[in-house]
């Protein structure tokens, strides 16, 4: 069974920085992209940042400039590292995989979640 394990959440002053790295286990055999989704309280989820095997990056507008994304396909770790963080980026923040494939004989699985970790942006 494919998991992933997030790690690096927690308390920052507005305009400091956070590293959040995410590692998947199960015996993967290729993750075609990475990245991380957030929720900040009372609102819906949304996207943040993803990442392909091949090193292509996307990021939501809310955070272009100030988040950056990078992957070890070797290990299946996604890191993010956020700068110049606001009381805005408060949220719960999840780590996911889609086009997962895992084990002998192979297992599909169209897109796994983390539990999530919490950053809190707060002076």
């Amino acid at each position: 069974q494919v998991q992933l394990v997030e790690s690096g959440g927690g308390l920052v002053q507005p305009g400091g920085s956070l590293r959040l790295s995410c590692a998947a286990s199960g015996s993967i055999l290729s993750i075609e992209s990475m990245g991380w989704r957030r929720q900040a309280p009372g609102k819906e989820r949304e996207f943040v940042a993803g990442i392909t095997d091949g090193g292509s990056t996307v990021y939501a507008n809310s955070v272009k400039g100030r988040f950056t994304i990078s992957r070890d396909n070797a290990q299946n770790t996604v890191y993010r590292q956020m700068n110049s963080l606001k009381p805005e980026d408060t949220a719960v923040y999840f780590c996911t995989a889609v086009d997962v494939r895992s084990g002998t004989p192979s297992t599909y699985y169209r897109g796994v979640w983390g539990q999530g970790t919490l950053v809190t942006v707060s002076s």
